[in-house]
């Protein structure tokens, strides 16, 4: 429940608007920094460890901001939750995947991966929708009590996961590993392209931050604007959903989605939002596609490692998206910026067309 109040805490706490841009910093150079040595620790040591450990770190952070609401304590807060959060990148989808080969399912991935998506971002929506009677019931404490309840569920959750590779002493160092990892990108094209394509398709989705801009672009009234929000988030749920179908099917579905995206964004109506919303389900559905053909092109021991890489691209191209949205806000409004968006990923599908 934090997540749709944090900012607003931050300002109660009488954090300047510079103060709180430089947690979200933090936040990014965090993920930048553990992103690939916890990938290697995925592949040398336990990934369920990882799974495991990773919700506590988040819990913490939380628990931090609850406690101690002030700028030292909200910036580790944010260094836990994005240490959290890359510990669980990468080790999540090789274990899966590893697991899904070892039972002859591989087959499941991207319905599993696309399904797991659309229950997180379900769960988003259900929260956004109770921090305000939690809020107003017992104000920021309660609200930050609960986020560290229900984030400490994640840890037996993560303990579940079966692991069928290591998990004690390490059989490789991680220098060992790391050059395979590398040895592996380096010589095969595809895994290269793979890892191109996810970094983009996944970063310039950044953009979904900008929503609320774009629905309030097109002159709805206030109380009709979350609802509008609500509509694309329920896209990107239907998306996640139907990961794993189709996937073949991605590079012309992403091209789609890139003119449903240009077209809802300059008609500057609500009804535009409607191809909007169908622009962010495929654009969620693709991402799964993008991560399945990562996966099915690893093939050594380095999963873990290169899906971390995949994922420190993300981070990349989602700065240099936030970037390229704050250089082109000082000329133009929400919707051409948007309408320019759906170049990259227009250009994406052709190289995910090329890549199939």
């Amino acid at each position: 429940m934090f997540y749709p109040v944090y900012a607003v805490l931050f300002a109660d706490a009488g954090l300047s608007s510079a103060e709180i841009s430089s947690l979200f910093v933090l936040w990014s150079v965090t993920g930048f920094a553990v992103d690939v040595p916890s990938g290697l620790w995925a592949d040398v040591f336990s990934r369920r460890l990882l799974l495991t450990v990773a919700p506590g770190l988040t819990a913490t952070g939380y628990a931090l901001w609850t406690l101690f609401p002030s700028y030292l304590f909200f910036a580790l807060g944010f260094v836990l939750w994005g240490a959290g959060g890359s510990l669980r990148s990468g080790a999540l989808q090789a274990l899966v995947y590893d697991e899904l080969e070892r039972l002859g399912a591989t087959g499941a991935y991207g319905r599993l991966i696309g399904r797991s998506q659309a229950m997180g971002t379900s769960a988003v929506m259900a929260a956004t929708a109770l921090a305000a009677p939690v809020m107003h019931l017992g104000g920021y404490h309660a609200v930050g009590i609960v986020s560290v309840a229900v984030t400490l569920l994640g840890v037996p959750v993560g303990r579940s996961f079966p692991e069928s590779r290591g998990g004690g002493e390490a059989e490789e160092g991680f220098t060992e590993v790391l050059r395979a990892g590398l040895g592996e990108i380096r010589g095969s094209a595809a895994v290269r392209r793979c890892l191109i394509v996810v970094a983009a398709v996944s970063g310039v989705d950044a953009m979904d931050e900008y929503v609320p801009l774009l629905v309030r672009a097109t002159g709805v009234s206030a109380p009709t604007l979350p609802l509008l929000v609500l509509l694309i988030t329920v896209g990107v749920a239907a998306g996640g959903w139907l990961g794993g179908r189709g996937a073949r099917w991605a590079g012309p579905a992403l091209a789609v989605g890139a003119v449903c995206l240009a077209a809802g964004a300059v008609s500057g109506r609500p009804a535009g939002l409607v191809a909007v919303a169908v622009a962010f389900g495929v654009f969620q559905w693709a991402m799964v596609a993008a991560d399945l053909r990562l996966q099915e092109r690893i093939e050594g021991r380095a999963r873990a490692t290169i899906t971390s890489m995949a994922g420190f691209g993300v981070e990349v191209v989602a700065v240099l998206t936030f970037a390229g949205y704050a250089l082109g806000s000082a000329w133009a409004g929400p919707g051409v910026l948007f309408a320019f968006a759906a170049v990259p990923y227009a250009v994406i599908a052709l190289v995910m067309r090329w890549t199939g």
